[in-house]
């Protein structure tokens, strides 16, 4: 099982050696209609990446935050950022999804594109703790994540993918199910992920 810092150097070699398939400048389809369909409040994206959430929804007036564990990362984000000219609405960290201490609530939007699917169970409980802590509410948590069947053995590396049973049993009671979206994803030459979209509501 990989610890932490285990996690963090693989995901930083990914990064220098450009193999980044979430690295598109553009959000996916489901982030631009979310935007379009919701009023301008404030945002946390958890496992930011390169920044496209945070950037894209800063552009459209509201104030974002993007946390990600790889240094690199989170340089780009605010390069990025710096660039489309929403460097004061687009704020970004250094940070572990699991120690979100340094941010205050409330947030009106919570983000994980593809973050908590490769947690271990100890992750997932200190995870879902911080964001219930940060988020009002009646505030969206819109996830989308890799899904495995319940009795898949874990790799040896760590989870690859989630449990749907896993995430409603992690968020029941202040989380409430809104939407479901299924589907398959295509991550570069690996085989394809069943994958969903969630949206929950805080209760």
């Amino acid at each position: 099982m990989e610890d932490m810092s285990t996690t963090q150097l693989r995901f930083a070699e990914r990064y220098e050696e450009g193999r980044v398939p979430w690295g598109d400048p553009a959000p996916p389809p489901e982030i631009i209609a979310l935007a379009a369909a919701t009023p301008p409040g404030r945002a946390l994206d958890v496992g930011c990446g390169f920044g496209r959430a945070v950037i894209y929804l800063a552009e459209r007036g509201w104030s974002a935050v993007g946390v990600d564990f790889v240094p690199q990362a989170i340089a780009e984000a605010q390069r990025r950022a710096a660039a489309a000219g929403v460097a004061d609405r687009a704020a970004f960290h250094v940070a572990s999804a699991t120690e979100l201490t340094f941010l205050a609530p409330p947030f009106d939007l919570v983000l994980d594109v593809g973050c908590m699917h490769s947690f271990t169970d100890e992750m997932l409980t200190a995870y879902r703790d911080e964001i219930t802590r940060l988020l009002r509410s009646g505030g969206q948590y819109v996830l989308f994540a890799h899904l495995r069947d319940a009795a898949e053995p874990e790799g040896e590396d760590g989870p690859r993918g989630i449990a749907e049973t896993t995430i409603h049993d992690l968020l029941r009671g202040a989380f409430r199910l809104e939407r479901v979206e299924r589907g398959v994803t295509q991550v570069e030459d690996r085989p394809p992920w069943n994958s969903a979209w969630f949206w929950f509501r805080r209760v």
